[in-house]
């Protein structure tokens, strides 16, 4: 009988060579492939059998003499590191089956232990979930084509294997390949692991996250594996659960709950977005916060902070000077995160059903979000002030500041409409001793309001990009 068994040798160690693959190569009266890999199985041939060489990067002539050597009638076996229909020999040596013809040639295909299955083991359990392998090497696949499948990778969440991942002549794609998973909203944090010459004597494996991973430390013998939103490093083990066990039981930080999780995606989405990637940290922080609750991306023209803004106005609540936050309109104040306000000890207040708002403003002939401005700055002249509806309630702060009646730790200037909301925004901008965050032109509203003050009440947070905690 003619035959060819393509059969997987495992990544290198001859533990992780098959039992079927050892029958195999033993039974073979010739064995083809690569030199390097002939050390590997060499123990198991037998008297007699020989091994040819068809040198690197010369797989077509590796399977045409299969071929010759088969319709001679030796038993022929092709060995490929790995799993061989794993970027092996498999699929070429059928291709080639149909292209001249070889009924009589009867292919069979043994498998191996792939190198990316070696590393995931060496590793922890990095492959739990659903995962993909990329091959970096565009001999045969143009580069278009192979970022697009980075691409999908990284959007579809899939742990992703990386293949071919650097050479002498290829040191940019794995670069590449990093930005990509960036930009397309995976964590800095995500667990990276790497390891270089799986199973053999010269093994090296790291661990490290997608932030810090240095393409530099890799080279052609290394298999790099990326986690999904759900890996975690644990007790130096890189683990991607499976969902037997719920995400407080699973995570090495139970705080990171499921609104957190996409929260942090979400920011991370906006962030690789944005049109300027180069804004202060407390500017970004708090247009992160404006673009999550509006999808709105022009934000990012419309949103003014002072310098520093946020950054100041969280120390003031760091140190206990700033221990209220006044609204105009309740729906701020709803909107306003209560964990953050219980963990700070910040009170938030809106002064419009408070029974005195309704007299005064008949008695003065005035608006009662003006009323109730003017009875928040009489009790709490140095509150937070945050407007996300009424022009003249923010108009009122800035008569009061003008006076010496109102000392605020901050404002937050974001009323919406058609009247006297751009002029109140203006009048705010000469008071340059408090720091302000505005919203401007037209646009605001209440949850923009009360988004950026859970922006001030969460700073702490923002160098990590980790958002939600208080949901």
């Amino acid at each position: 009988m003619k035959q060819i068994i393509i059969a997987g040798i495992g990544p290198g160690s001859r533990e992780d060579i098959t039992p079927a693959v050892m029958e195999a190569v033993a039974q073979a009266d010739v064995v083809v492939g690569y030199k390097y890999y002939f050390q590997f199985v060499e123990p198991y041939l037998k008297p007699g059998c020989t091994c040819v060489d068809t040198g690197m990067k010369r797989e077509r002539e590796r399977a045409e003499q299969a071929f010759l050597l088969a319709e001679e009638g030796k038993t022929v076996v092709v060995i490929s590191s790995g799993d061989a229909g794993i970027y092996g020999m498999a699929p070429l040596v059928f291709e080639m089956k149909r292209e001249r013809g070889a009924a009589d040639v009867e292919v069979q295909v043994l498998p191996g232990i792939s190198a990316f299955q070696k590393a995931a083991s060496l590793l922890g359990a990095p492959i739990g979930h659903d995962l993909c392998i990329i091959s970096l090497s565009d001999l045969m696949t143009p580069w278009e084509r192979i970022e697009q499948r980075i691409r999908a990778a990284a959007m579809g969440d899939f742990v992703t294997a990386v293949y071919n991942p650097k050479s002498h002549g290829r040191y940019w794609q794995l670069y590449r390949l990093q930005e990509l998973f960036l930009q397309e909203g995976r964590s800095p944090e995500t667990p990276v692991g790497f390891v270089r010459q799986a199973g053999r004597p010269e093994q090296e494996l790291t661990l490290t996250t997608l932030g810090d991973f240095d393409p530099e430390q890799v080279d052609m013998f290394t298999v790099v594996i990326i986690g999904n939103s759900q890996s975690y490093v644990w007790q130096n083990r890189f683990i991607t659960p499976r969902g037997y066990y719920s995400d407080d039981e699973h995570r090495a930080d139970s705080s990171l709950k499921k609104g957190q999780q996409i929260m942090m995606q979400s920011f991370r989405t906006i962030a690789s977005e944005l049109h300027r990637q180069d804004w202060p940290l407390d500017h970004q922080w708090a247009l992160l916060h404006a673009i999550h609750t509006t999808a709105d991306f022009e934000m990012e023209q419309l949103l003014y902070t002072d310098p520093q803004a946020v950054e100041t106005m969280y120390n003031k609540v760091k140190d206990g000077t700033l221990k209220t936050i006044v609204s105009d309109v309740t729906m701020v104040v709803s909107g306003i995160r209560k964990g953050a306000l219980q963990r700070l000890g910040i009170e938030a207040k809106c002064y419009l059903s408070d029974p005195r708002v309704a007299e005064m403003a008949e008695r003065e002939g005035i608006t009662r979000t003006q009323a109730g401005i003017r009875l928040a700055v009489e009790e709490h002249p140095q509150a937070l002030f945050a407007f996300g509806n009424a022009p003249t309630a923010l108009m009122e702060l800035c008569d009061l500041v003008r006076k010496g009646k109102a000392q605020p730790a901050g404002i937050i200037a974001a009323p919406v409409g058609f009247v006297h909301v751009r002029e109140s925004k203006h009048m705010v901008k000469p008071f340059k001793a408090i720091p302000k965050i505005i919203v401007e032109g037209r646009k605001g509203g209440s949850n923009l309001a009360a988004t950026l003050c859970n922006a001030i009440l969460t700073f702490d947070d923002a160098a990590q990009l980790k958002p939600g905690r208080d949901l």
